[in-house]
């Protein structure tokens, strides 16, 4: 009797042990998700080389139907600097399951050929001698 009341109280205890172990499993298959989301909307943005400030949101597809983004690009003091933040939230619920922020540089921001024509000298091309 009393073997079997010990068994019984570990029987318990391991299967709240499994149960914490699934939770967490499928809580960092989320988080993994969310940030290859966010990070593959900051490679788009780079991709695309020009930056427009603003803020976008989409739904992540069929694939990854409990999924949206939100996207905001912002100037920075720099210019030609942007700052851009990605939020993955849950479509449902609308709780935030991740964020990314990062500094993206704009290449062809407006007036930069006068700043570079500016600062770069003026080369001499010489041949090469036989």
């Amino acid at each position: 009797m009393c073997a079997i009341l010990i068994l019984g109280i570990a029987l318990v205890g391991l299967t709240g042990g499994i149960t914490t172990a699934l939770t967490s499993s499928k809580e960092a298959e989320v988080q993994t998700i969310a940030a290859l989301i966010a990070a593959g909307q900051i490679e788009l943005l780079r991709a695309e080389n020009f930056l427009v400030n603003g803020e976008t949101e989409d739904e992540c597809g069929n694939e990854l139907p409990l999924y949206r983004w939100r996207q905001t690009v912002s100037s920075t003091e720099v210019e030609g600097l942007h700052e851009v933040t990605v939020v993955v939230e849950n479509s449902n619920s609308g709780k935030m399951i991740y964020e990314l922020k990062t500094l993206l540089f704009d290449v062809d921001f407006p007036g930069q050929d006068d700043e570079k024509n500016k600062k770069r000298p003026e080369r001499s091309k010489r041949g090469a001698k036989i």
